[in-house]
Formats: C-alpha cells, structure tokens, sequence
C-alpha cells in the first residue's frame, strides 16, 4: 500500500515549525554560534569608506580579478599576497527580521515536503518507529547538514556549527515523522 504525500501534511508542518524554533535555539541561546561574527575594527570609518567609495548592495570579492587569466597575473598575485582577502556581503537596506523568519520557516517547511515526498518512495503505512526514524532522520541529515558546505569551503565560513545543528534537526525531523506516520489500515 503506497502513502500520499498530502497524507503526510501534519508532520511536515509540524517539522517545519518545529525546525524553525530549533534554529531559533541554536542562534540565539546556545554558544556555537556566538563566535562566527565580529564587528569590524574601526567600524565607522569603514563604513564611511564604503560609503564614499560608492559601494552598493551586492557580494563582492577582494582582491578582484573579473578574467580567468588576470589570476595568472604577478599584479593580482601581489595583491593576493599582501591581503586582506575575503568576501563581503551588502544587503540592500536593514535586515528585515520578520521576512527572513517567514523564510526560514517556508524553507524548513519546504525540505519537510521534499523530504515527505522521498519517504513516501520508500515506507509504507504502518512502518515501524524506528524504520521512519532511520530513513527521515537520515534524509534530514543529508538535506540540512550539508546544506552549508561547499560555502565553507569556498568562503571560508566555519561549518562545525552549521553541520551539528543539520544533524539536530535531521533527528528532530525524523523523530517527528515517526511519531505522526500514519498507521497500517487493512
């Protein structure tokens, strides 16, 4: 007997709202997250400098080199090496907290679907707790604990943090959906 998607619409809402709040934990009271950001030094003035400088809203990488061939390039090579080298991102205005939770929420929402969906290919109604822990738990894994890491590696975010909270919320996720799977009807 197969499993409807649709029929799995409680514990996909259920996860999403229930993943939100776990990211909200992880944020703002737990600690592993606390140091990944600092302020600049001398705040204001780079702010000032960016400002006169004309930079815009965008992502921006320096040094730059806009060519494949300009990174061969001994003036790019001693601009590499003197540094700083990073990433820098400007948001077009002030973070708008409530569209960002709504979309946090919506993604979280979304992956329970598409994670409901790969779980309706594989169990059947009436499978046992563990059996959905496993297979939802371990879907979960895949989708939110490696989600971040190819930033990492090519932005140089630090992704521990990251990686423990995707398995976090890949066992909330599986624990949710087994204990909401619906059971075996004859």
């Amino acid at each position: 007997m197969e499993i409807s998607v649709w029929s799995l619409w409680i514990p996909i809402l259920v996860s999403g709202i229930a993943l939100f709040f776990a990211s909200w934990m992880a944020w703002m009271l737990l600690p592993h997250h606390k140091s990944e950001w600092k302020g600049l030094p001398n705040e204001q003035a780079v702010m000032d400098a960016m400002k006169s400088a004309g930079v815009g809203a965008g992502q921006y990488m320096f040094p730059f080199c806009a060519k494949n061939a300009d990174w061969k390039s001994e003036s790019f090579k001693a601009r590499m090496k003197a540094g700083p080298n990073g990433h820098l991102v400007v948001w077009p205005g002030p973070c708008n907290m409530s569209k960002n939770m709504f979309c946090t929420w919506l993604f979280f929402t979304v992956a329970c679907f598409v994670i409901a969906y790969l779980t309706t290919l594989a169990l059947k109604p009436g499978d046992d707790f563990m059996t959905v822990f496993r297979f939802v738990g371990t879907a979960g894994i895949l989708t939110y604990g490696t989600a971040n890491i190819l930033n990492g590696i090519w932005f140089g975010r630090r992704m521990i943090g990251d990686i423990a909270d995707g398995i976090a919320y890949g066992l909330i996720t599986g624990w949710i959906f087994a204990w909401l799977w619906p059971a075996a009807t004859v």
